[in-house]
């Protein structure tokens, strides 16, 4: 059975409520400890009221520290708010973030994200920073420890060879936290294998100055914030992996890194946005990959049962077909 990391309390009060306003720091630290342990999300948006995410549900926050279904009767986030909270985030230095804003976030120590809203500033059509803030979005950073245990049996040939496997998952349901956990089991222990993790986005393993904050087995090595298709490439010709694992393919650069890797006898493990095979397959470039043979088993997910729901778990070669029909 899946089990959340002990200890989100406290990491929520150490590593997330110092960052924020006095006034946002005091209600939020006024809250008891089973609201904190669901808190997913904390979104300061100037003008608007202050909205924590607990489950699937928004709440707003009275003055007091108590939570409020009617979040329109909660506290409303002003300007000082996000100067404050941007100004203990980068330490006063924004210049010091110059790459973290040209990718719209911002981790933190123990890998909890901060997303941006704002004025994005153009320099020949790139962006080159963001100012004027007007909204935050704080996720927090939550590992489910053993959520990939019931699929990573699964993941061999009877030669014990790895099936290059695809993950399919609408947003939200976790495919993050399988891909992490997938990873640290894979790994790690006497049987463990060396692993490439390509992590564009910071998201799996979270890296705070490029050391990863969350667990992702002691035989990996994270190329961070680095492209997929160019990470792909990077880590087979300098990092030896038995597999790689990346987040959110889909461009045709992507795919072409895929097919590098298997040509080099490196497995892969990766995820695609969509809610099943039919859905992808009309998106041209990913039914290219999976008709080309690439991945061998393909996941689905939902949040059915909760985020990470493993709805099927098949071999590509017999539900193939349904994306050439669908395309």
């Amino acid at each position: 059975m899946a089990i959340f990391t002990s200890g989100i309390e406290s990491k929520i009060r150490q590593q997330v409520i110092p960052y924020l306003s006095p006034p946002v720091k005091s209600m939020l630290s006024s809250l008891p400890g089973e609201s904190l342990r669901g808190l997913e999300e904390i979104r300061l948006r100037v003008g608007r009221p202050l909205l924590l995410k607990i489950g699937d549900t928004d709440y707003g926050v009275a003055e007091n520290g108590v939570l409020l279904r009617n979040y329109e009767k909660g506290y409303v986030v002003g300007e000082e708010d996000l100067q404050r909270t941007m100004a203990a985030i980068s330490e006063s230095s924004l210049y010091a973030l110059e790459e973290e804003l040209k990718r719209g976030f911002i981790t933190l120590r123990g890998g909890h994200r901060v997303g941006l809203a704002g004025r994005v500033v153009l320099a020949r059509g790139d962006i080159k920073t963001m100012r004027d803030f007007g909204g935050l979005a704080f996720r927090i950073a939550r590992e489910v420890v053993g959520c990939g245990t019931s699929l990573l049996g699964r993941l061999w040939r009877g030669n014990g060879q790895l099936l290059n496997t695809l993950i399919i998952s609408p947003p939200r349901c976790g495919k993050t936290t399988l891909l992490r956990d997938l990873t640290r089991q894979l790994a790690s222990g006497s049987g463990g294998i060396n692993v490439a993790l390509v992590d564009e986005r910071s998201e799996i393993a979270a890296c705070y100055r490029g050391v990863p904050q969350l667990d992702v087995g002691i035989r990996t090595d994270v190329l961070d914030g680095c492209p997929k298709a160019s990470g792909m490439i990077m880590a087979i010709r300098a990092l030896s992996p038995q597999l790689v694992v990346t987040d959110e393919v889909g461009r045709p650069a992507d795919v072409e890194a895929i097919r590098e890797c298997i040509n080099a006898g490196v497995a892969i493990i990766t995820s695609v946005h969509g809610r099943d095979l039919e859905e992808i397959g009309r998106r041209p470039e990913l039914a290219e990959i999976v008709n080309s043979g690439a991945f061998s088993l393909v996941v689905t997910l939902s949040r059915r049962r909760g985020p990470g729901t493993i709805e099927t778990v098949q071999r590509m070669k017999e539900v193939k077909g349904k994306v050439k029909d669908a395309g």
